[in-house]
């Protein structure tokens, strides 16, 4: 019974991931098949409901607050305290390396450094004082980024590749995206900080997988070396890969349970790491990758004025990573003085 809450807990915050990736990522497929999905509850769930939950995820993700920073720190505690309790001190009998058994705790600290400045930093934000600062930094494409348009909540010039966030309420210099996971925008001035964060919180997920699969590994060579078992029957039978699955299952419930946890979150935030890489290499913002994909669709008849969109910020691999961990407001400052 401890072995199927705990499973049933994790496979709930692995779906809950899941659905939180694909809210934030909101493509124009994910938006379509939204609609549909909408009209179909509509008729199945009350009215009361449907506007509980609309002002249960109005305050999620269009307001700012901590319930998603709460979620992430209670979660990694989480993780980290199941492998602490359990893979630890096995790897230390098993004579496991140190230095290998520590690298996620040194992770965890480098990780929540950069989560912290995630979190509190300015990502940019454009106010009276520094607008005519960010309007030098960026050429004005004039498809997706017109000279001379005002913000017409802020009613402040726009400089180039700049946003207004509806959720923070300000306008932000080379805007990303609005991460609900550190609420806060990420843009120009706390890219590197994310990128980071990102880059480590990936990296202990993937550690703690190898970890625990290593662990496991050495276990059944351990225990299992002689290839055979005697069943219920009494016949003497050959070890096979169902018979290791439960073996393990029944002997190592939370251990496994915790190793397909962090296996399918390694997937998700190596594939979004991927992704973010892309984009710091290409000089691209998620803002602009997602409105550039009207590009691909020219050719489709529900697009009245088709437009395509060219990248004029990048300027090569080495400048463009350069630029997310030295911000090009920063160097125009430099230049004056």
């Amino acid at each position: 019974m401890d072995f199927l809450v705990l499973f049933l807990f994790y496979l709930a915050l692995v779906l809950v991931g899941v659905v939180m990736i694909c809210i934030c990522w909101k493509t124009q497929y994910l938006n379509g098949l939204g609609s549909g999905g909408a009209q179909v509850f509509s008729y199945i769930i009350p009215e009361c409901l449907q506007r509980a939950m609309l002002r249960l995820l109005h305050y999620l993700f269009h307001t700012r607050n901590y319930t998603f920073i709460i979620l992430h720190l209670v979660l990694q505690g989480m993780i980290y305290i199941e492998y602490t309790w359990e893979i630890l001190g096995y790897c230390q009998e098993l004579e496991v390396s140190l230095y290998y058994l520590l690298q996620p705790y040194l992770l965890l600290i480098v990780n929540l450094v950069f989560f912290t400045l995630s979190c509190v930093s300015n990502p940019g934000t454009i106010t009276k004082e520094n607008e005519s600062l960010f309007l030098q930094i960026y050429e004005f494409d004039e498809v997706m980024f017109p000279k001379d348009t005002r913000c017409s909540t802020c009613d402040l010039r726009k400089p180039a590749r700049s946003k207004h966030c509806s959720v923070c309420n300000r306008c932000v210099h080379r805007f990303d995206h609005h991460c609900v996971w550190v609420s806060n925008c990420i843009g120009a001035w706390n890219a590197r900080y994310f990128l980071i964060y990102l880059l480590t919180l990936t990296a202990s997920a993937v550690t703690m997988a190898v970890m625990s699969t290593v662990f496991l590994v050495q276990l059944v060579w351990s225990d299992l070396y002689l290839e055979t078992y005697v069943d219920d029957l009494g016949h003497l039978r050959v070890i096979d890969i169902i018979f290791l699955i439960q073996y393990l299952f029944l002997t190592f419930p939370r251990i496994v349970s915790m190793l397909g946890f962090v296996v399918v979150l390694s997937i998700l935030l190596g594939g979004y790491l991927c992704f973010a890489l892309y984009l710091a290499a290409t000089n691209q913002t998620t803002n602009e990758w997602y409105r550039g994909d009207q590009a691909w669709c020219q050719h489709c008849p529900h697009v009245a004025k088709p437009w395509i969109y060219r990248n004029i910020h990048s300027h090569g691999f080495w400048s463009n990573l350069r630029e997310i961990f030295v911000p090009a407001a920063a160097q125009v400052e430099r230049k004056k003085k």
